[in-house]
């Protein structure tokens, strides 16, 4: 009987530590709920402040990747620098100028927004009226190469010409520094 006594009181010490750990573990679930219920809000309040995205995303996402695709093509050019010396001369016979290349610089790469590119410039002297002038610098900003820049640009009237001719008549010269974009070299 002292045995069966002293089973009982163990089976009951081992029911309330069993019980404690049970009723421990449960108030610690039940506050780890409530962190995450707060938590859950608090998420939900800061997802409520983000506004939704566009209807048309897609389509505007589409229209810029074509808009960098299209940029991309246009910057694939042809970089013998011959060929776009000899371009724009011939464009200056087709517009009735006189174009007389003064000096080129190879092409080097420069730093431009962040973004590297090739550039290859040429100083030109151009002799001629002042619609050729204009016809022809027209041309050349707008023509091939599409990435051409003119980024000096000084025209005079030219000495010892007459002031009674024609607005668009009289003889100019101008002098142009012209920069031709390319994407850099790869070695």
């Amino acid at each position: 009987m002292k045995r069966r006594g002293v089973l009982i009181t163990i089976l009951i010490i081992t029911l309330l530590v069993v019980y404690y750990l049970l009723v421990t573990d449960y108030l610690s679930q039940r506050k780890g709920k409530q962190d995450f219920e707060t938590q859950i809000s608090e998420s939900t309040a800061a997802l409520a402040l983000i506004p939704l995205p566009p209807a048309d995303l897609d389509k505007q996402l589409a229209d810029a990747q074509d808009s960098l695709w299209a940029t991309q093509d246009s910057l694939k050019i042809d970089t013998n620098l011959t060929r776009i010396v000899n371009g724009i001369l011939r464009l200056a016979d087709e517009t009735g100028v006189k174009a007389i290349p003064l000096s080129t610089q190879p092409w080097v790469d420069e730093l431009i927004s962040n973004q590297k590119y090739s550039v290859f410039r040429i100083d030109i002297s151009i002799t001629g009226n002042f619609t050729q002038m204009a016809d022809f610098l027209y041309r050349l900003e707008n023509g091939e190469p599409k990435t051409l820049v003119l980024e000096y640009l000084k025209v005079e009237k030219i000495p010892g010409s007459s002031l009674f001719t024609g607005p668009g008549e009289g003889p100019v010269s101008a002098e142009i520094r012209v920069a031709v974009y390319a994407p850099p070299a790869t070695d």
